[in-house]
């Protein structure tokens, strides 16, 4: 992967604004606006490109647990490759093992693997489910997110308060779908 172009990027952002009528000149408060967007797009909301799905889920342990594991609310934020604007929220992944699992903390890198990266709220979910029946041998995985998308908030039907939620399965999705969602309706009932 290329290495960001800070500079440029900030330049860019600036002609943004500029050619929006708000030049950065024109507003103190706009005057490192090109600097924050490009850094905070280089350092936070795209790293998940430099990582690796089969790297996160290497270090696996032999395992001969029948079980779905379950990790939930995993806080995240996507960045939409139509509008540029965040959709905030929690992922659910679950997998049904193989011969080998992980442990939990990898579960959330990997949804920040994927998160971190331009993509659809729906081909996030999938890309990680997928990911565990490729590179961990689940036998069956799921992601479910439940995000807030500003491009649905913000501008458009500015449906305040309204939440996406997309679930995404992988290898034996019926024997997971229904282990899957009994989990989490036994969550949400707490």
């Amino acid at each position: 992967m290329n290495r960001p172009d800070l500079e440029r990027a900030s330049r860019a952002i600036e002609d943004f604004l500029t050619a929006l009528g708000h030049p950065p000149g024109s507003d103190p408060e706009l005057s490192e606006t090109g600097r924050r967007v490009a850094e905070a797009f280089a350092a936070e909301l795209l790293t998940g490109y430099a990582d690796d799905p089969a790297a996160i889920l290497a270090d696996a342990t032999a395992s001969v647990a029948p079980g779905l594991v379950l990790v939930t609310d995993v806080s995240t934020t996507v960045v939409c490759p139509h509008h540029l604007l965040p959709a905030t929220g929690v992922a659910h992944v679950g997998y049904l093992p193989g011969e080998r699992v992980v442990g939990l903390g990898a579960l959330a890198r990997l949804v920040h693997c994927f998160a971190r990266r331009l993509i659809l709220q729906e081909d996030l979910g999938q890309r990680v489910a997928d990911a565990l029946v490729t590179h961990l041998g689940a036998k069956a995985a799921a992601c479910a997110l439940d995000l807030s998308p500003t491009c649905m908030i913000a501008r458009g039907e500015r449906a305040h308060g309204a939440r996406a939620v997309s679930v995404a399965y992988a290898g034996e999705a019926d024997t997971m779908r229904s282990a899957f969602e009994a989990a989490l309706l036994v969550r949400s009932r707490r």
